[in-house]
């Protein structure tokens, strides 16, 4: 399988090509409380060298705006490249609000992990007995779908943001960008179609599985899916820059703004207003680097679930629709293990229209980073050098 083909079909993780902008770059070390900055590492490229390169090379493979953080410990290093906006030039913000697109999906995981290890449901419980009639049609069963293939992309189940026209072209964006959508409205959509497998036979990226564990919070708690992620990770971790904006379209400030080109040659389209309900618990979040970063921490040392949903969470099959972006990645129930130099990372990836996301934490937990692309693109080649720019940034980052 191409490149190409799995971020298209798994991820839609791709960058873009913007028209030519003025760089504005700058780069940041601060540490815990003093504000000193990181030892210089044994090649003498200190972190924040390495991610100011790395951003920098980003935006001149054509990413309009980039900014990443990397915390390691409670020392923060951010830098960031291009413009927050093409056209007044603006710089991007260090710290800036973005759509963390399918990034949501690790928070979603950890809280249904919470509500095992609370013996309130069981990870092989049928979607069936907590959803009833819902997965149903076209040939598709929840009595033999498990909560656990769910969240681990091994249900079979077709991805309903396939179907979306708002997705498919500039016209048709600026035509439902502020269409609302429910989570049974798009699993609906979703059944319409067959299953790709038979469930637990394979592995297939699909945002409808999330959609499903969302609604599965709603029905054990009784309330709505992002309610529980606040009460359960946002407020005990402390981040108040994280949150799920319902219908409302726009981002609060400072953020950049998010540019997609719809087809290969086609114009740069600003997509940073539309109604996040296209997603929902498959991907809805709006968060910031630190945040991000914070939760990837707390994730990576285990502070958010008891040890055996741990276990549960980082028990990982091959994700064959990754294996294009680089051979060997894994994924658990809502998290990726991506291989490096120094033993592997858990992370996961995350796109909007005209925004893509790729966050990580190394395997103590220590080293955490977030890196943010404020554009995606149509034309296949660019887009796979800054996919691939990417990873080895992130193996540098986290490796150290």
């Amino acid at each position: 399988m191409s490149v190409v083909f799995a971020v298209r079909q798994a991820v839609r993780w791709r960058g873009v090509v913007a028209a030519a902008t003025v760089a504005a770059v700058l780069a940041t070390t601060v540490g815990p409380a003093s504000g000193s900055t990181a030892p210089p590492n044994p090649d003498h490229r200190s972190i924040a060298t390495v991610l100011q390169e790395g951003l920098d090379e980003l935006h001149g493979l054509g990413v309009s705006g980039t900014q990443g953080l990397v915390r390691d410990g409670g020392r923060v290093t951010v830098a960031r490249s291009g413009v927050a906006d093409l056209v007044t030039g603006a710089p991007v913000p260090f710290d800036g609000y973005f759509r963390i697109g399918s990034t949501t999906k690790t928070f979603v995981s950890v809280v249904v992990l919470q509500l095992v290890g609370e013996g309130r449901i069981r990870l092989d419980d049928p979607i069936e007995r907590w959803l009833p009639g819902i997965v149903t049609g076209s040939g598709n069963d929840g009595r033999n779908v498990s909560i656990r293939q769910v969240l681990q992309h091994t249900s079979g189940l077709y991805d309903a943001t396939g179907d979306l026209v708002a997705l498919q072209s500039a016209d048709g964006f600026l035509a439902h960008r502020f269409d609302h959508y429910s989570e049974a409205q798009q699993v609906s959509t979703a059944m319409r179609h067959s299953p790709l497998f038979v469930a637990g036979t394979g592995w297939s990226y699909s945002n409808t599985n999330y959609l499903l564990a969302g609604m599965l919070i709603e029905r054990v708690t009784g309330h709505r899916w992002d309610a529980e992620v606040r009460s359960r990770i946002l407020r005990p971790l402390g981040l108040t820059h994280t949150f799920y904006p319902g219908d409302q379209p726009t981002l609060p400030r400072p953020h950049a703004n998010g540019y997609r080109q719809f087809a290969p040659g086609g114009p740069m389209v600003d997509t940073t207003v539309f109604n996040p309900t296209v997603t929902a618990s498959a991907g809805g979040l709006v968060s910031t680097p630190t945040d991000l970063v914070r939760f990837w921490q707390a994730v990576g040392r285990g502070q958010l679930l008891r040890p055996a949903q741990v276990a549960e969470l980082q028990h990982t099959v091959l994700a064959d629709g990754f294996q294009g972006i680089r051979p060997g990645i894994r994924y658990g129930l809502g998290i990726m293990w991506i291989p490096n130099r120094c033993g592997g990372s858990w992370a996961h990836v995350g796109s909007m229209p005209g925004m893509s996301t790729l966050a990580a934490v190394s395997l103590d937990g220590r080293r955490s980073t977030v890196l943010y692309l404020a554009s995606e693109l149509a034309d296949p080649g660019p887009a796979v050098a800054i996919i691939e720019r990417q990873m080895t940034l992130l193996d540098d980052l986290i490796c150290g």
